[in-house]
């Protein structure tokens, strides 16, 4: 085996990388990411028509919009929009139903039990645990400091 000096290698891996259009990517992800809002903005205008809270409707927002983007994602379409935008499809709450519903989808193979039950969450686990723990934390904290 031939030793390759790292420099060398390096150069000749940038060399053959591909290279990364930012303000293109940086373009899409916005429109996607405003697409997204806009919608969900659109929903939340129409159930506010129709006499729900304010309240009320923002939950519902929140509810259809993750089943769109965990719908989007069964069918394979959500994938093919988070090659294009990248952080504009991951950041808004849609991102959060990919994140789950795409290892349940990986693993099904595996079987409901061990596949899907068990590895659901590898992706939006550590988020929900760090969520629910710091939000802990900060009442704690809260309550100490409020007394």
């Amino acid at each position: 085996m031939r030793n390759i000096n790292p420099i060398d290698y390096n150069k000749y891996a940038n060399d053959k990388a591909p290279k990364t259009n930012y303000i293109k990517n940086c373009i899409w992800a916005f429109l996607v990411g405003g697409a997204i809002c806009t919608i969900g903005q659109i929903i939340m205008n129409y159930l506010l028509k129709t006499g729900l809270s304010k309240q009320d409707a923002s939950t519902s927002v929140s509810i259809i919009l993750i089943f769109i983007g965990a719908l989007l994602t069964g069918l394979g379409v959500y994938d093919k929009i988070g090659k294009r935008a990248g952080a504009g499809s991951i950041v808004p709450i849609t991102g959060f139903a990919n994140s789950i519903v795409s290892p349940a989808m990986e693993f099904k193979r595996e079987g409901y039990i061990f596949g899907v039950c068990a590895k659901m969450f590898v992706i939006a686990g550590p988020v929900l645990v760090y969520g629910f723990g710091s939000s802990v934390v900060a009442g704690l904290i809260y309550f100490i400091l409020s007394k």
